[in-house]
């Protein structure tokens, strides 16, 4: 099957066209926005960048979702070009489970922020439950970031 995968009209076309460096594109779009945004929302949640409204930052949310989507799109283009190299990486996969964890506990920290936001706003500060989660989602991301570049340069190192 990744055989199959691989040697698909469309994993060909990505390797021999322009597809690849579009995907790539995307993709590193995909993850600017996601960790950018999701640093802003989580560096106020922490007590940086005070003069941002708590309840403004649910409106930067769904452009996190809208951007994690293209990134599963993308990242599913690109590893769709050599899978088996991709599934035998031990970085890559690293990689992925902290992709599924930074997904969900955004996924948590998402609903924290739109129930608890207009409270914190009222009071002049957050929950330590939203405080533990913004921290939480930070780490993740960057984590997923350092992960995805890792599986770059490591993958080409186990290649050759």
């Amino acid at each position: 099957m990744l055989d199959w995968l691989a040697n698909s009209e469309f994993a060909l076309w990505v390797n021999q066209s322009w597809g690849w460096p579009i995907a790539l594109t995307i993709h590193a779009f995909g993850t600017a926005t996601v960790v950018g945004l999701a640093f802003i929302i989580g560096l106020r949640v922490i007590g940086f960048f005070q003069t941002i409204p708590y309840t403004s930052l649910n409106r930067l949310v769904p452009l996190i979702w809208v951007a994690v989507i293209f990134q599963a799109i993308s990242g599913f283009t690109l590893w769709m070009t050599k899978p088996a190299s991709y599934l035998a990486d031990g970085m890559f996969e690293i990689k992925f489970t902290l992709v599924i964890v930074a997904v969900i506990v955004f996924w948590y920290f998402h609903g924290i922020l739109r129930r608890e936001t207009p409270e914190w706003e009222a009071s002049g500060s957050d929950s330590s439950r939203g405080f533990k989660f913004a921290v939480a989602a930070c780490l993740l991301w960057a984590a997923v970031t350092i992960g995805g570049r890792l599986t770059a340069y490591l993958g080409q190192l186990y290649a050759t």
